[in-house]
């Protein structure tokens, strides 16, 4: 099992030829958010984090790759989880809306797969909290050094809250079943 992820311009490229209407930071944080959440992980998860049905199972290699490093990168005990976003030579404006996108797709999967009132400790709760308040906020043009080193901080900590999430909701779960 493959735990690289495919790259970010494949997996646009592959939702752009299936018909998908998320770019792929966002479908990357839907699908970790439906795995942190608790959500299946299987051939369905494409319909189940877009909500829709009438979707087939992943009609491209790109995406399946996607769901597997994905899978694999969470379960990581070496914390070795990344977020799928455009690389450094993008500009602050396109990395920074594809966080922001990222988190909004999380929170999407996340609560699709949690539910209302998931197990989530006071420290989750709050990152929880802080990844809606990114999801709601807008890229802004220009930047400066600053701004870069603000955004790599910002990026660490989605990653953090995300492994958290998925500690809190999908790790404890399995965990506490296999003690009883």
């Amino acid at each position: 099992m493959s735990d690289s992820l495919p790259s970010q311009r494949d997996v646009q490229n592959a939702c752009r030829t299936a018909g998908l209407g998320v770019s792929a930071a966002e479908l990357h944080g839907g699908l970790c958010g439906w795995l942190a959440g608790g959500g299946a992980d299987g051939p369905e998860w494409l319909q189940r984090v877009l909500v829709d049905d009438s979707l087939p199972a992943p009609p491209d290699e790109t995406l399946e790759q996607l769901r597997r490093a994905s899978v694999a990168q969470l379960e990581d005990r070496s914390f070795g989880f990344e977020l799928l976003l455009p690389d450094a030579e993008a500009t602050l404006y396109e990395r920074s809306g594809a966080l922001f996108d990222w988190c909004r797709g999380f929170l999407g999967g996340f609560g699709l797969a949690a539910g209302q009132a998931p197990p989530l400790s006071e420290e989750t709760k709050e990152a929880l909290a802080d990844l809606a308040k990114l999801a709601a906020a807008s890229p802004q043009d220009g930047g400066d050094q600053e701004d870069e080193a603000a955004l790599a901080e910002i990026e660490e900590f989605v990653r953090v809250a995300a492994l958290l999430l998925h500690g809190d909701c999908a790790l404890g779960p399995r965990h506490r079943q296999r003690l009883n």
